[in-house]
Order: C-alpha cells, then structure tokens, then sequence
C-alpha cells in the first residue's frame, strides 16, 4: 500500500502547478525528478495520466479522475495530521510563506526565523515578492500582505498590524526650504515618489465622512523602493511619505523629521492570509499568532 502512495504528492502538485518546471519548483525537487516520478505512477497504473507537447500538458480523462482521488486522499492526511496536532505546541513540518520585499525582510521574517529557532522540527520557506500569489496554487500556507487583501474566495484572513504612514524630510531639506503647515503647502515642495509599471502612488490622508482625500507632489524622483525612498529623503532630496516602523530609528537618530504632526496619518491594515480548511496546522496558526504579536502596530514615531 505505501507504494501506491509514493509521488501522489508530486502527481497533485503537477497537476496543481500546471507544468512539471513549477511543480518540482514548489516542492524543491528537479524537472526531471518530477518527470520520473510521473512516468513510475503511469507504470504502475498502466495508464497515461497527462497529454503532453513541447508547450503544454493536460490531464487525461483517467489523469483527471485519479488526481480528484488523490487530491482528496492528502487532504484528509493534512487534516489527520492537524488533528493530532490539537492540544500540542510543538510545530514542525515545513511552513511556506509569501510575504512583500522589505516588509517581510525587516519585520515578518525576523519574527518566523525566531520561532524556527524554537521549534527544532519545523522548517521555513519564505518568499519575498510584492506581486499577490494564489495561495492554493502556488502551494503557500500563508501569506502577508498590506493593505487590500483583493479576491478573498477559499482564504481566511486576520489582521495582524496596523501600519501608519507619515510625511517626513530630513533636516538639512526643511532648514533649505522650510516646513509643510497644511496639505495645501506639500504642492510647492518636492517630493520622492513610490512608482511602478508607470503608475505613480498618491499619498492620501482621512477626510471626514471614512473618505480619503489624495495628493500628488511635484516629483523628479521615482522608485519602486521603499528603502531607496527613505534613503533619498535622508540626503535631502525631498519630502516622502513612509510607513513609520521604516522610518523609526532615522527618526529617532535625528536624520529624519516627521511633518504635519497635526494633520491625521492614513493607517491601512497588514493581514495574514491562509487557504480554507477545518483544521488549521498548528505551525501555520503558531507563526500567525507570532506576527500578530511582534509586527509593529500604529504607535506614533
């Protein structure tokens, strides 16, 4: 019986990831360890599971009824399994996370690596994009994202921090063109912008009635970096409009200057994000409760 179920795991993840490249990406294994896996089930089932070409691949009828069998065999088994998990605090397993660039760099995966620390049987996979990932097929058990969570169907969700945005100069830049009182005055500043694929982020801040009310600085600078913005701003370029906790130790280090300490700041939520199931991992429940204690929340600089 075990060797029928050798390289299910591998078959769903073909399936799932819809090429062999992505799936021995997923599960870390080679394209052709992948290959050799499906060729064996075949073998054995003496049947062919894909149609195959040189671009593409697609489940045969009895590909498709096998893999409706199997995907739903490894979901009792991951429900088994947390199942026994219940009433236990030892993680372990492997627990696979996507998480934005320098968020997840700075503040989430900080916080993972230390509860890797103190549970010596689970491991961590951390990828850092600030492209959204489908959680279910890309094989993630959890994701961290800012702001707006997009198409919630099959996900479960939980915020986890609250991050507050603030307008900050350094001093060198507010002592050669002096201090912003009002939104009004930020138009005849200059400005570093956060830009990507050609759009320009606006800065916005609360307006009565739960409505936002957005401004666009003159900007010759524009990147696609947080960090980078920060820096620039640091050196006197211009004004920028940051998240605090990036900020924090400039600030408090005298390099950089939060403004318009009267005007409200725009507080948007970081969530957690892990597919739909009965019974949660406790790994992946363990590193939700960590993040939601340990992220930075909206605390003034």
């Amino acid at each position: 019986m075990s060797d029928h179920l050798n390289g299910v795991d591998v078959f769903v993840a073909a399936v799932e990831c819809g090429s062999f490249a992505a799936a021995a990406e997923r599960l870390h294994l080679t394209r052709s360890a992948v290959a050799k896996t499906i060729a064996r089930i075949e073998a054995r089932l003496e049947v062919r599971l894909f149609h195959r070409t040189t671009r593409s691949q697609s489940l045969t009828e009895d590909g498709q009824v096998y893999y409706e069998r199997c995907s739903r065999a490894l979901e009792e088994l991951r429900m088994g399994e947390a199942a026994l998990e219940t009433g236990r605090r030892e993680a372990s397993g492997r627990l696979r996370v996507s998480m934005p660039v320098l968020f997840g760099r700075r503040c989430v995966a900080p916080v993972l690596a230390g509860m890797a620390a103190s549970h010596p049987r689970l491991e961590i996979d951390l990828s850092f994009s600030d492209r959204p990932v489908d959680l279910i097929e890309d094989g993630f058990d959890l994701a961290i994202r800012n702001g707006d969570t997009g198409d919630g169907a099959g996900l479960m969700t939980r915020t986890i921090s609250l991050q507050r945005m603030t307008v900050c100069a350094s001093p060198d830049y507010v002592a050669r063109h002096g201090t912003p009182q009002t939104l009004d005055d930020l138009m005849a500043h200059r400005a570093i912008t956060y830009g990507r694929a050609g759009r320009i982020r606006t800065w916005r801040f609360p307006a009565p009635e739960n409505n936002l009310l957005e401004v666009t600085p003159a900007s010759r600078m524009r990147f696609d970096d947080l960090e980078a913005i920060a820096d620039a701003a640091e050196a006197g370029h211009g004004l920028a409009w940051l998240p605090c906790w990036l900020i924090r130790e400039r600030v408090h280090n005298g390099r950089l200057l939060p403004l318009l300490q009267d005007v409200p700041r725009l507080v948007f939520r970081t969530h957690a994000l892990w597919p739909e199931t009965p019974h949660l991992p406790l790994r992946v429940r363990l590193a939700i409760d960590a993040l939601a204690a340990a992220l930075p929340g909206s605390a003034e600089l």
